[in-house]
C-alpha cells in the first residue's frame, strides 16, 4: 500500500472522485487540512504528495501564514525528495511559486467547462495518454501560472490559459483544472461563502443554475477521463525506476 499525503485547504477541496480509484492502484490517501491547523508531518514517511485547491491565493501569506510552510514543504518534496507529486488548481499555482515561477490574477479567468489542448511536448506524453480533445474539464480560477519555474515543461494549454498541465522534474505534475470533481464536490464549493455570488457576477445573472447543471451532466465523462489521468500518473511515478517510492 502506498500512502499519499494530501494537503487540503478546506474540507470541500479534497481528492473527490480519486478516492474511488485508490484500491485498484494500492493507494491510501492521508488527508490533512492546513487551513484548519493540521501540522505538516515528516514527508519521508509518505510515497507521494498531492496539493489540492482552495479559495485563497498563493500570495496571501499575511492572511494565511501556513502558506509559507506549505510552499517550503512543496519545494522540499519536489526538489529534495523527488517525490511523486500532483498539484490541482491552487496546488498547481503553489508548486509553480514554490519552485520559482509566478502566479497572478488575470482577466483570462475560466469558470465552467473548458477543453484543453496538448502542447507539442504533451502530444505523446504518457500523462496524457488516451486523452480526448473533446473532453471538457471543470475550471474555477481567476489566477493562473504566468511564469513557469525554470525547467518546467508545459504539457497542455487552452485558448484562455496558457499553462494547464505542467511537469516539474521527473515525478512532479500539476494541472490548473479540477479533475477530482464528483457529485459532492460541487455542493461543497457552492456552500463556500461568497462563491455562488461570485459565479453570478462573473458569468452573469441567472448563470448559477447552468453552471451547476452543465458540470453535473458532464460528470460521467469527466470522471472517466479522470480515471485515465489517475492511472497514467500512477504508471509514471510508481514504476521500477522510481526506487525510492
Amino acid at each position: 500500500m502506498k500512502n499519499i499525503l494530501v494537503f487540503k485547504h478546506m474540507s470541500c477541496q479534497n481528492p473527490g472522485i480519486f478516492r474511488d480509484y485508490t484500491v485498484k492502484q494500492g493507494i491510501n490517501f492521508v488527508e490533512i487540512d492546513l487551513h484548519a491547523g493540521d501540522e505538516i508531518p515528516d514527508l519521508t514517511q509518505f510515497n507521494g504528495l498531492w496539493v489540492m485547491g482552495g479559495s485563497m491565493n498563493v500570495w496571501e501569506e499575511d492572511k494565511y501564514p501556513w502558506l509559507i510552510e506549505e510552499k517550503q514543504a512543496i519545494l522540499h518534496a519536489v526538489k529534495d525528495l523527488n517525490m511523486p507529486f500532483l498539484g490541482i488548481c491552487l496546488g498547481h499555482q503553489l508548486v509553480a511559486e514554490a519552485l520559482g515561477g509566478r502566479a497572478e490574477k488575470t482577466d483570462n479567468y475560466e469558470v465552467g467547462l473548458f477543453g484543453i489542448e496538448p502542447t507539442e511536448e504533451g502530444l505523446n506524453h504518457p500523462l496524457l495518454k488516451n486523452f480526448r480533445k473533446s473532453d471538457k474539464w471543470v475550471n474555477v480560477h481567476l489566477v493562473e501560472v504566468v511564469e513557469a519555474p525554470k525547467g518546467a515543461v508545459i504539457l497542455a494549454t487552452s485558448g484562455i490559459c496558457q499553462n494547464h498541465v505542467m511537469q516539474l522534474g521527473e515525478f512532479a505534475y500539476s494541472c490548473q483544472f479540477h479533475p477530482e470533481v464528483c457529485d459532492h464536490t460541487l455542493d461543497g464549493w457552492l456552500k463556500i461563502p461568497g462563491i455562488p455570488e461570485a459565479i453570478e457576477d462573473l458569468l452573469g445573472a441567472g448563470s448559477l443554475d447552468y453552471f451547476k447543471s452543465s458540470i453535473t451532466e458532464n460528470l460521467p465523462t469527466n470522471n472517466a477521463a479522470s480515471l485515465i489521468l489517475f492511472e497514467n500518473w500512477c504508471n509514471l511515478v510508481f514504476n521500477s525506476s522510481n526506487t525510492n517510492y
